[in-house]
């Protein structure tokens, strides 16, 4: 399969996959402790803040759908620098919600990017004529 770099719509379309995949992880979360808008948001911010600090720092836009090196560092740099974000406003950071979200975010910004992945090579397979 032959990469190239993705446009600006794919680009947009991959970063809102990841921002919607985080708020809809937080809207879980705070869907448990009957949390209103203003308490969701206090939430997400940290947690979008990483996500763009993982885009940032690998470079995302040149291969977005990378898994290995750009899916890991966007999804550490989520956690990490989110927790860190929770840290320096005063909100809580349990072991046991470091854990969780570590799992689900690796799960949502790996897991999303595993699917295109197999969904694209399987229809480069199907339009490439047999030799």
């Amino acid at each position: 399969m032959i990469r190239t770099r993705p446009g600006l719509a794919s680009l947009t379309l991959f970063g809102a996959i990841d921002v919607v995949l985080v708020t809809v992880f937080v809207l879980i979360g705070r869907a448990s402790h009957n949390e209103n808008l203003l308490g969701t948001l206090n939430t997400l911010w940290p947690f979008v803040a990483g996500l763009a600090v993982g885009w940032i720092a690998t470079r995302a836009w040149r291969d977005p759908l990378s898994i290995a090196w750009i899916g890991v560092g966007i999804w550490v740099s989520t956690v990490v620098v989110g927790m860190l974000l929770r840290v320096l406003s005063g909100q809580g950071v349990q072991t046991s919600f470091v854990v969780v979200a570590t799992i689900v975010l690796g799960a949502f910004l790996l897991g999303w990017r595993w699917i295109a992945v197999i969904v694209l090579r399987r229809r480069a397979r199907e339009n490439t004529p047999a030799a």
